[in-house]
């Protein structure tokens, strides 16, 4: 689907707008003040610490309500619910400085790494399924400084944006530029605040890797610890770290994740990639990787959760049990979350 054009925003350049734009810049500054970016030349982030486990997320309670009624399928959805996954916050957190101190605090209570999915730059997929993020270049910046306040300097990961620079070819040049900046701004404020940026960088099958290092490069990806590849995205293992490999040699020899939460079947996906029917869950979260540059196989979108309104799906994000089920029994009978 073609999203609609995205016409430019008619500003004003009037004081007030002046004084908005110098007063993030401020709280930008305070933000950086003293710390130096977490993560240029830093070692894996990952290495000898445990993911953490939702004792709470919406396969648990699914499992937990099915398992008396639908005991087989219970089972097979505590599958799921057993293994790490990601934390995705956007414009939907009210306080995302509340939200994120609350969550470090669980998680790190519980001896874990928190694994934080942003997901709210302007003119957000597009205007497709997943359409929304910030109001604008100030509203993100100023949310920015707010998540990052709420690491309060304790370590973390974060995946910056997903499919925010893959996508950006929908965009008028004007905010092709912004996003760039918003990108690097974002890298700078998140790592000051403690955590480990990954920009996302899409899937192998989308951009060459020639371009996807142009437009890493941009955004500042030699001041991030790596970026991030197949978020909720269906290609192999083998397909990502082949294009890991080669965008890894073009920005410095940067390490990378991968989302394996759906891509059990391995086989690319080029018409239904929303929703798409037959997939299965991939190998289980790990941080041995058995590749010096792969930092992590994670599972970055949670399975059971739906892209959108296509192939029968509600809305996205939105917790759907059947489309889990079939990815978890796929993986049963394929074996795909522990392979040879």
């Amino acid at each position: 689907m073609t999203p609609d054009p995205l016409q430019p925003r008619r500003e004003t350049r009037g004081s007030r707008r002046a004084a908005a734009r110098l007063g993030v810049s401020v709280l930008l500054g305070l933000a950086l003040v003293g710390v130096a970016p977490g993560g240029a030349g830093q070692a894996n982030p990952f290495a000898g610490r445990r993911l953490y486990v939702d004792p709470a997320s919406p396969a648990r309670r699914q499992a937990d309500a099915w398992a008396r009624s639908r005991p087989r399928d219970a089972a097979l959805l505590r599958v799921i619910a057993d293994q790490p996954q990601a934390i995705w916050i956007g414009d939907w957190v009210r306080d995302p400085r509340r939200e994120v101190d609350a969550r470090v605090s669980q998680i790190a209570g519980a001896g874990a790494l928190p694994v934080f999915v942003v997901y709210n730059i302007p003119h957000r997929d597009c205007g497709l399924y997943s359409a929304g993020g910030a109001r604008g270049g100030d509203d993100y910046r100023r949310w920015i400084i707010a998540f990052s306040q709420g690491l309060r300097r304790r370590p973390a990961v974060v995946i910056l944006e997903p499919d925010g620079l893959p996508s950006l070819d929908c965009l008028p040049a004007r905010f092709q530029d912004e996003r760039y900046v918003l990108l690097r701004e974002a890298v700078q404020t998140l790592s000051a605040g403690g955590a480990s940026v990954y920009i996302d960088a899409g899937n192998a099958n989308w951009k060459q890797p020639a371009v996807m290092a142009d437009r890493l490069r941009k955004s500042g990806i030699e001041l991030a610890t790596g970026f991030s590849l197949n978020v909720s995205n269906f290609h192999s293992v083998q397909v990502n770290v082949a294009y890991g490999e080669r965008l890894s040699r073009l920005v410095g020899g940067k390490h990378f994740v991968i989302d394996t939460s759906r891509n059990g079947r391995g086989a690319a996906v080029e018409r239904e990639w929303c929703n798409a029917p037959n997939q299965a869950l991939g190998r289980a979260p790990t941080t041995r990787t058995g590749n010096p540059l792969v930092d992590a196989f994670l599972w970055v979108k949670t399975p059971g959760q739906s892209d959108g309104t296509c192939n029968g799906g509600p809305r996205a994000g939105a917790w759907w049990a059947e489309y889990a089920l079939e990815l978890s029994r796929a993986a049963q009978a394929l074996g795909s979350l522990s392979p040879r």
